[in-house]
């Protein structure tokens, strides 16, 4: 075997019997060679090294001019100006007897502290006989050029960094853990093929129409359809049979059903937005709903439930929440509900950093609690830059940012920085929670279990539904069928899609 551009080799390689004896004609160096034991690779004319280097062969290595640096008189090395880095004193190796060719002005550059190792001595690495044994720093050939086998050497030009973390705490990667992301559609519900509004509102009329209503040919309906599918149905209803579909609906539906069935037919933003205004005009504040919503939502989506709030009902949604809440819950839910968080997906880790800094000295480092930094950095910083803050928070005083803040605040405010800084986090988590509480202990919170099975349908349930078993130990399908029932049960289990 020969490799490109090196002479070829009379007799074998390795010559004769047993390891690397001495084979005329063979391809190892004479003894002062390259290694120096005698009896190892008798050389041909111009081996390694003849004098100035290997002989220069037309397409050999290194290549002729324009490739890697040609050696004066056809020789290897040294390389011409502008070529590799000059030796320096103690350069690689300074001229060993038997060794290199001591440093030249263009040799081999100082070795560095973990470059590569010192030659071996008779025997070979690893006291096997030649190159190559295992456990041994094994030359990897030309700086920048693995040798055949061998992966390029990181700290060399040319070769990848493998897993280049980003500055952290004690040398620590500073990459926050964060569960992994699940590509692809993670909600339950998807588009039927072919759903055409007339025929679907042809079924709805029948499931309605005359003496009683067949619940099941509703759930089957709904329950297959997408929401931009079930927003039409409305105008095609009062298109086709001059009724409004709602209406007809709450003559025949009762309960916690009738209220499921209605919050499917609305859009993600009117259904919000309706959550929002029973939460604030109700008997007394839906606090969590308020923090449920404002704090999931992304810009777009927080917009346009402003947008539609306005126009439903008249007032700002601002001047809604204003006019029922109070303190810095107050100032909490109106930076929410702003739409205005920075969407940016680059985090700059020196900014995390010092605002890690600043939620520690408005927290932990004083008497009292500036809650104020702690909205401003929570309400407008983008969730990628928030994920890293909490991390550069977590290494440099070695607490989870949750737990600062219920330390340090209570009541609704705290309530809501943590929703928050959960939905940051780990959205999925925070929704599974909000499932378990609403179905955990006597009695069912419907109208949570409601929203967040409809509003999460087509976004993340598949996640949720992980989320849950394990944080439980039980599926989510599992616990709706204990805590429900009837037809109010079946349409709740279609929109959850199936147990873990």
């Amino acid at each position: 075997m020969s490799y490109p551009g090196y002479p070829p080799a009379g007799g074998s390689y390795p010559g004769g019997s047993g390891p690397y004896q001495q084979a005329p004609g063979a391809f190892p160096p004479q003894p002062g060679a390259y290694p120096a034991q005698g009896g190892y690779f008798p050389p041909q004319p111009g081996a390694f090294p003849p004098g100035a280097g290997y002989p220069q062969q037309g397409g050999g290595y290194p290549p002729q001019a324009g490739g890697y640096p040609a050696a004066q008189g056809g020789g290897f090395f040294p390389p011409q100006a502008g070529g590799y880095p000059a030796a320096q004193p103690g350069g690689y190796p300074a001229g060993q007897p038997g060794g290199f060719p001591a440093g030249q002005p263009g040799g081999y550059p100082t070795a560095q502290p973990g470059g590569y190792p010192n030659m071996p001595q008779a025997g070979g690495w690893g006291g096997q006989p030649g190159f190559g044994a295992p456990g041994a720093g094994v030359p990897q050939g030309y700086p920048g050029v693995p040798a055949p086998g061998q992966q390029p050497m990181p700290q060399y030009p040319g070769a990848p960094v493998p897993n280049p973390s980003m500055p952290g705490y004690g040398g620590a990667p500073a990459g926050p853990a964060v569960p992994a992301v699940n590509r692809g559609y993670r909600g339950t519900i998807k588009d039927f093929p072919g759903a055409d509004p007339l025929r679907d509102v042809e079924v709805l009329r029948k499931a309605t129409k005359g003496f009683g209503t067949d619940e099941n040919a509703i759930i089957e309906l709904l329950g297959s359809r997408s929401i931009k599918q079930r927003v039409p149905l409305c105008a095609a209803y009062k298109t086709t049979y001059g009724k409004d579909l709602i209406n007809e609906l709450k003559s025949e539906l009762t309960g916690n059903f009738e209220s499921l069935v209605l919050a499917m037919l609305k859009s993600p933003a009117q259904f919000d937005a309706s959550e929002l205004k029973e939460a604030i005009a109700g008997a007394g504040t839906d606090e969590p709903c308020l923090i449920e919503i404002l704090s999931s939502r992304c810009n777009a989506e927080i917009q346009e439930i402003n947008r539609i709030y306005k126009t439903d009902y008249g007032k700002k949604l601002e001047d809604a929440i204003s006019g029922d809440t109070s303190g810095h819950f107050r100032r909490l839910l109106i930076s929410l509900s702003q739409g205005n968080r920075d969407e940016k997906e680059t985090v700059d880790i020196s900014l995390a950093k010092q605002d890690a800094q600043k939620l520690y000295a408005a927290g932990e480092k004083k008497v009292g609690t500036d809650e104020s930094q702690f909205n401003a950095i929570l309400c407008a910083r983008s969730k990628p830059h928030l994920k890293q803050v909490f991390h550069e928070y977590q290494q440099m005083c070695g607490k989870d940012i949750e737990k600062s803040i219920c330390g340090e605040m209570s009541g609704n405010v705290e309530s809501g920085m943590v929703a928050v800084v959960k939905c940051i986090k780990n959205t999925p988590a925070y929704f599974a929670e909000r499932l378990h509480k609403a179905m955990q202990g006597a009695g069912t919170k419907d109208r949570t279990l409601i929203r967040v099975m409809v509003s999460r349908s087509e976004v993340d349930m598949l996640d949720i539904r992980q989320e849950f078993l394990r944080l439980y130990g039980k599926s989510l399908y599992t616990t709706i069928s204990a805590d429900t029932s009837g037809d109010y049960k079946k349409l709740l289990l279609k929109l959850c899609g199936g147990s873990d």
